[in-house]
């Protein structure tokens, strides 16, 4: 039995840092740059990615301008424009359908958090491996740019 608790517990955990990873690739790919660290909460039907580190050079540019509110603008299109891959990467990885799905930046500090909703609440394991996991040991769901160069691309992998 301490087994399967077990097994079930790094399941989750391994979930966690995989939506990490995938994350910070993605960002990777498609802003040219990605944040130097991630780390993925899931809670009941939620599911929160919180990434640092991760603007480009132009958009630092311009916060230096004090453009803010046209970094959050681009940021808001272009994550409104992403909302299909990364919900279906995100669907992929944890066999759940996602519901609905927003970002939102913030500076100083350099915090992106991507949220997600699912169709229904994590089963009680997962609930349990991940949630819970991650009240003992911070590094549970947690990646940041060099884990993800070293894993591979697929989302299932």
């Amino acid at each position: 039995m301490a087994e399967a608790a077990e097994e079930t517990t790094e399941r989750g955990q391994g979930l966690l840092a995989r939506i990490s990873n995938e994350m910070v690739r993605a960002q990777k790919e498609f802003f040219g740059k990605g944040p130097t660290e991630a780390k993925s909460y899931l809670v009941d039907d939620l599911l929160f990615i919180v990434m640092r580190g991760g603007m480009t050079t132009a958009e630092r540019t311009m916060l230096e301008f004090g453009q803010q509110d046209q970094v959050r603008q681009f940021r808001q299109l272009f994550e409104n424009q992403m909302t299909e891959r990364l919900c279906g990467m995100i669907a992929e990885l944890t066999g759940r359908k996602v519901l609905t799905y927003q970002s939102q930046v913030m500076f100083e500090p350099d915090i992106v958090v991507e949220m997600f909703v699912f169709d229904s609440q994590a089963n009680p394991q997962d609930r349990a491996a991940t949630a819970e996991g991650q009240t003992q040991d911070d590094a549970i769901g947690a990646a940041t740019d060099e884990d993800a160069l070293d894993r591979p691309s697929s989302p299932g992998q």
